[in-house]
């Protein structure tokens, strides 16, 4: 028989323990992303950001009001996979679009909560 956990024990996992379980990415246009250049890559870029959104890999997305970029919540646990699904979207591969990836985990000072 196991032992019963007493729900009220502290955590055991390392106190600045802190899982990354989604990126922010949020993205800016580059020097050569012209109305132009955007009205071209923009019949591509549309479908290609909804595979990715099907695929379970952005969770959440946003326009950025007063911006003319986007925010990503994606479903990856490191940058450099958001980097490699970014990049490989048609903005990004014409070098129109950059991101800034930050990431993201639970909240961490509510394990002061469960302290004694």
């Amino acid at each position: 028989m196991s032992e019963i956990q007493n729900p009220s024990a502290p955590v055991t996992a390392a106190p600045d323990a802190v899982p990354t379980t989604k990126i922010l990415a949020i993205s800016s246009l580059t020097a050569k992303a012209t109305p132009e250049a955007i009205a071209q890559i923009m019949p591509f870029e549309a479908p290609a950001t909804v595979r990715l959104h099907l695929a379970g890999k952005i969770d959440q997305w946003f326009f950025q009001t007063g911006s003319n970029g986007v925010v990503f919540i994606l479903n990856v646990t490191t940058a450099a996979e958001a980097h490699e699904l970014l990049e490989k979207l048609p903005l990004g591969v014409a070098g129109l679009m950059t991101f800034e990836l930050i990431p993201l985990g639970p909240l961490k000072p509510l394990g002061m909560l469960l302290m004694e």
